[in-house]
């Protein structure tokens, strides 16, 4: 059987504790512990590929090889732009911004336009029939785009090994959930565990991974903080609902130019 350990987490910061604390020695925040209970054995979850190795032993910078980096360009010159010329094969890409502010819409768009990419997008938040009436009023076709609605990442990893997605857009990372972390989505534990399992799937595979978040009220990002060093970039979608325009800017690219 698998071990497991209780852990009571900070939903603000992801402070982790043995006990429950009224107060967050590292946020400062009151009442923000959760009882999570961590599986230490049988990753199921986990994306797992035996030929993806990590170097256990150091390397002298001349014994490293470099491989060029090779971007997908997509259909939105300014998309191209912001991500520094396109897509890197590999890279890992989380999109926050406001609810209704358009983040579904923009990357549903942009797997429509993916004609020449075997494209999966994962919603954990709308329903197969709901996904379709937004791409109807796009108005773009697009046979190569493959939808699926599910939040267990277990049964999310047994598709993807079965289509081979050369591009993945998750729609969003708080709504999944791994079996490895006993608590609801969106917790500390569950956010930090299922983007951990999609750095790993992602460089790997060298299939690129788009993951949308949402914001809280003072506009950071949900979640632990954490989310945004793991990630190769961090996009922020703003604008007003209100109004036609959006701006998507770069606060971190580790393949900006």
């Amino acid at each position: 059987m698998a071990k497991s350990k209780n852990v009571f987490a900070c939903q603000h910061c992801g402070f982790e504790s043995p006990k429950w604390m009224g107060k967050c020695p590292s946020c400062q925040s009151w009442n923000s512990f959760v009882e999570e209970i961590q599986r230490k054995d049988e990753k199921k979850a986990a994306w797992q590929d035996p030929s993806f190795d990590i170097v256990a032993h150091a390397l002298k910078l001349s014994e490293i090889g470099i491989q060029n980096n090779r971007r997908i360009v997509t259909a939105d010159e300014e998309l191209n732009r912001v991500l520094g010329g396109g897509i890197v094969e590999g890279s890992v890409v989380l999109v926050s911004g406001e609810p209704g502010i358009g983040k579904s819409t923009l990357f549903l768009q942009i797997a429509l336009q993916m004609q020449q990419l075997n494209t999966l997008y994962i919603s954990g938040e709308e329903s197969l029939q709901q996904i379709k009436l937004r791409a109807e009023r796009i108005g773009i076709q697009n046979e190569n785009l493959r939808l699926l609605t599910n939040n267990d990442t277990s049964k999310i990893f047994s598709e993807i090994k079965k289509i081979q997605p050369e591009l993945v857009i998750i729609d969003s990372i708080q709504t999944l959930e791994s079996p490895n972390i006993e608590s609801t989505p969106g917790s500390v534990g569950q956010v930090r565990e299922c983007a951990a399992e999609w750095v790993r799937y992602a460089k790997s595979s060298h299939v690129p991974v788009f993951i949308i978040g949402h914001v809280t009220k003072d506009g950071s990002i949900a979640g632990p903080k954490v989310l945004e060093h793991m990630v190769d970039t961090v996009l922020q979608f703003e604008g007003d609902r209100h109004y036609t325009y959006r701006i998507l800017r770069t606060s971190k690219n580790r393949f900006g130019n």
